[in-house]
């Protein structure tokens, strides 16, 4: 499998590749007032308004730098009606990808208090990889509310 390596902080991060639709640089953000934490905003993509959220934001408490390797990226994320739905990351030094079976991912032993989107690790010799789980990166009713707020500013 391959995966998009990001990072936060110093730690990295992975994403499955097959759920992500587009790689797109730093682009411009609308700001939505009474947004959930985490939530950037939203992007003009083709015409439609995607909400944007900014990893970083939601893991650290802090916004992503906008620097040359900070990344937008598409994924598709399950909806309430079944069919994918476009969300935005914004991820920090997305800038390499990774060949490896899901299966040299295990446990991280730490998962109370855990967020729900952090899923396995895999060890190399620069330390622990992680996996982010893009289905369960937004509680199911943050998830729909931010959904319909997105669509009535379009």
């Amino acid at each position: 499998m391959l995966f998009l390596m990001f990072h936060l902080n110093k730690d990295r991060y992975v994403l499955d590749v097959e759920q992500i639709e587009e790689v797109l640089p730093c682009i411009a953000v609308k700001a939505i007032p009474g947004t959930p934490h985490g939530v950037a905003g939203a992007i003009n993509y083709h015409g439609r308004p995607v909400p944007l959220i900014d990893l970083s934001l939601l893991a650290l408490g802090r916004p992503c730098e906008e620097v040359m390797s900070t990344r937008t990226i598409l994924v598709r994320y399950p909806s309430a009606q079944g069919e994918p739905r476009l969300l935005g990351l914004l991820a920090e030094r997305a800038t390499e990808i990774l060949a490896r079976d899901l299966d040299d991912f295990g446990p991280s032993g730490i998962d109370a208090g855990t967020p729900a989107y952090l899923g396995p690790v895999l060890a190399d010799e620069q330390g622990l990889i992680q996996l982010v789980q893009v289905d369960a990166l937004l509680p199911a009713e943050i998830r729909d509310a931010l959904f319909q707020q997105i669509e009535a500013v379009a």
